[in-house]
C-alpha cells in the first residue's frame, strides 16, 4: 500500500484527500518509482478546480507530473534503467492517466531522466518542469539569442526565475514584471537586469525606457488576458508574443488588428506538447538544462517544502501566489 493523494469532485485544496492504495507492477513501458520529492505546479490545482486545458475524465482522479525519486520496478520492455537508480520524473504525461502525487507511482519510462549528479530529491522535483517550460519557449520556439531582450512577467515563479537564468544563459538581457514591489530584490538577485512592478508602472513606458524606444525581441507571458495589447506594443516587429499560462482567467485578444496589423508572432506554448512529448526536442533540451546545472548557471529556486501530508495547505499555499520559485512536497519512506 502507498499513501497516495486522490480528489472525488473538483473543488478547492480542501477536495485533496490522502488514501492508502495499491500500487501494481508497471506496465512494459513503465517505471515503479519510489517518490522522495514532488514539484508542485499551477496546472495541478487548476486540474482540481475543473480549469485546465483538460478536463477530468473520470473520478477519483490523480494528481502530479514532476517528482524525484528511485527507480524500484521496470517494466518488460524498458532499457537504460536500473533498481535503484536516482530519477527525476518530468510533466510529459496526461493526469488523467498517471499522477505522482504518491509515496510510490507507475510512471511512463518516456517521462522518465536520470537525475543529474549532486543534485538532491527537493531540487531534483524542482528543476524539470521550469527549465525545459523556459527553454522550450524561449530558446526552441522563441530563437532567443545574445544581444536580444526579453521581458519575463510573474517573473517570480519557477519559470520566471528559470526564464532568467536562461536568458542569461544565452546572452540575452531579461526583463522581469511583477505585480508587486516586495519581490523586486529577490527578482534582481536571480539575475534580473531590470524589474518592473506592474501595479506601480506603466509597463509600455518602462520598457521603451529600458530598450532606447526599441522594445523586446521577446515577451514571456504567463498571464494573457487583456494585458497583451501592452505586451504586443513593446514587441519589436518580427518579434515574439509567447504565452504559456492563464493567470488572469480572462479572454486573450489578437491585438494585432488594433495595432494596425505590425509584423507580430503571437503563439501559445505548452511543454507537455511541444517539448517533453518529442523524444529528439527533450534530448536538446534536456543536455541544455544539465549543462546549465554542471556549471552552475542554473540554480534551481525552491520556495517552501512541505511534507506529503500537508498537501492541502500546500496548495492553499500555492494559489495565495506570494512565493518566489517551487513548492516541493517531501514524501517520508
Amino acid at each position: 500500500m502507498a499513501r497516495t493523494v486522490r480528489f472525488h469532485e473538483l473543488g478547492g485544496p480542501e477536495v485533496l484527500r490522502l488514501e492508502d492504495l495499491e500500487v501494481g507492477a508497471p506496465g512494459p513501458d513503465e517505471l515503479l518509482v519510489r517518490v522522495e520529492a514532488i514539484g508542485l505546479n499551477r496546472a495541478e490545482a487548476l486540474f482540481r478546480d475543473g480549469t485546465y486545458i483538460e478536463p477530468v475524465r473520470q473520478f477519483p482522479a490523480r494528481l502530479g507530473t514532476e517528482a524525484a525519486g528511485v527507480v524500484e520496478g521496470i517494466g518488460a520492455e524498458v532499457t537504460g534503467f536500473a533498481a535503484g537508480d536516482a530519477i527525476s520524473v518530468l510533466p510529459a504525461f496526461s493526469m488523467n492517466d498517471y499522477g505522482v502525487y504518491a509515496e510510490r507511482a507507475v510512471v511512463p519510462a518516456s517521462a522518465v531522466l536520470h537525475r543529474p549528479e549532486g543534485l538532491d530529491p527537493v531540487k531534483g522535483a524542482a528543476v524539470w518542469m521550469p527549465y525545459l517550460t523556459a527553454y522550450g519557449a524561449l530558446v526552441d520556439v522563441s530563437g532567443l539569442r545574445a544581444g536580444d531582450t526579453v521581458l519575463i512577467t510573474a517573473a517570480s515563479s519557477s519559470v520566471g526565475l528559470a526564464a532568467i537564468q536562461i536568458a542569461n544563459r544565452v546572452g540575452a538581457t531579461p526583463i522581469a514584471a511583477t505585480r508587486t514591489g516586495a519581490k523586486k530584490d529577490a527578482l534582481l538577485e536571480a539575475g534580473a537586469s531590470e524589474v518592473i512592478v506592474t501595479g506601480e508602472e506603466d509597463v509600455v513606458e518602462r520598457v521603451r525606457d529600458l530598450t532606447a524606444g526599441q522594445g523586446v525581441e521577446v515577451a514571456f507571458d504567463a498571464v494573457a488576458g487583456p494585458g497583451v495589447a501592452d505586451l504586443a506594443r513593446i514587441v519589436v516587429p518580427g518579434g515574439t508574443l509567447l504565452l504559456y499560462g492563464l493567470l488572469s482567467g480572462e479572454p486573450t485578444p489578437y491585438p494585432a488588428f488594433e495595432l494596425g496589423m505590425p509584423a507580430l508572432n503571437m503563439r501559445t506554448y505548452v511543454v507537455v506538447r511541444e517539448t517533453t512529448a518529442d523524444p529528439e526536442t527533450l534530448r536538446r533540451a534536456a543536455a541544455f538544462i544539465t549543462s546549465g546545472l554542471r556549471t552552475g548557471a542554473f540554480e534551481p529556486v525552491v520556495d517552501r517544502v512541505f511534507g506529503l501530508e500537508e498537501i492541502v495547505e500546500a496548495h492553499r499555499y500555492m494559489e495565495a501566489g506570494n512565493q518566489i520559485g517551487k513548492i516541493v512536497v517531501t514524501v517520508g519512506r
